[in-house]
């Protein structure tokens, strides 16, 4: 018989959210792989709990190397808990690589559910919660992150990001350029933590706000675009166009502006501004 791959939540401030079987995981696993042995001392401290089994560590720069021994292990019977330094792993954290590796060998895979600071960001942020999508870290250079934000920009729905407190000022400016300054967005700090912030408002006001220093762990909840009253035609699109060349935006600019405006595709738009120049129609 293989063993079991076990994928276990942790707490993302607070040690008292620990879920209940955490502890009895850490206790009875056979092999503890942790993202930081260090965090999982201090955890397993708070728990009261000594783990039985080995202790390696499981991490970003190690998880190509890695994956091979802990597939041995589970193929070999052994019950291999993966724990990473906050929240559930592979969610932006190490653990997706383990998981496919399983899978892939037929080995069973199962969760102890926990704190998650998407979950708590969104439920938190006052924004809608029906439909989202987790986008992660950006970029960390400006021109890869102002794209990123670009391709989501007609996004209609609610988006979480993670960001670093010192990208985060700019990571905000971005989103006003990409998304609009108005766009209504959360910034969750220290979630569950003595310092616990969550600060909403148009994105232009919340990057005015970091600019003078954040610190944490952060969260960030977007608005999606919003619904547009009426859909505008090609030659609408690129009437907007022209203004805001004549303005002097380069195309390109112009273009993925107008389509955050009207809330389509920058293809669409793209496509209505090449159609006109074929059609020799001014621009």
């Amino acid at each position: 018989m293989t063993g079991t791959l076990v994928l276990a939540g942790t707490p993302i401030g607070d040690m008292q959210d620990a879920p209940p079987r955490l502890a009895e995981e850490l206790a009875g696993a056979d092999v503890v792989a942790a993202e930081d042995t260090r965090r999982l001392r201090r955890l397993t401290q708070a728990l009261g709990v000594q783990p039985k089994g080995r202790v390696v560590s499981y991490f970003e720069g190690n998880e190509s190397a890695r994956t091979p021994e802990l597939v041995e292990a589970l193929v070999g019977g052994a019950r291999v808990l993966l724990v990473t330094d906050a929240g559930m792993p592979s969610v932006s954290d190490p653990g997706y690589r383990l998981v496919a590796a399983a899978v892939a060998k037929d080995i069973r895979v199962t969760a102890v559910p926990g704190p998650s600071a998407v979950l708590t960001a969104l439920a938190l942020s006052g924004l809608p919660v029906d439909r989202f999508c987790f986008e992660g870290f950006l970029p960390r250079k400006a021109g890869e992150r102002l794209s990123r934000l670009r391709e989501v920009a007609a996004e209609r729905r609610t988006l979480v990001y993670f960001e670093a407190p010192h990208r985060l000022d700019d990571t905000l400016a971005a989103m006003a350029e990409a998304f609009g300054a108005e766009r209504r967005a959360a910034v969750c700090r220290e979630l569950t933590k003595t310092y616990e912030e969550i600060k909403r408002g148009p994105v232009g006001e919340l990057a005015a706000w970091a600019a003078e220093g954040v610190r944490g762990e952060i969260t960030v909840v977007v608005e999606g675009a919003p619904e547009q009253a009426e859909e505008l035609g090609a030659d609408e699109l690129v009437r907007r166009v022209r203004v805001r060349e004549e303005a002097g935006e380069r195309r390109k600019e112009a273009i993925a502006a107008v389509a955050i405006e009207a809330g389509v595709p920058k293809r669409e738009v793209f496509d209505a501004v090449v159609a006109a120049k074929t059609a020799q129609k001014p621009l």
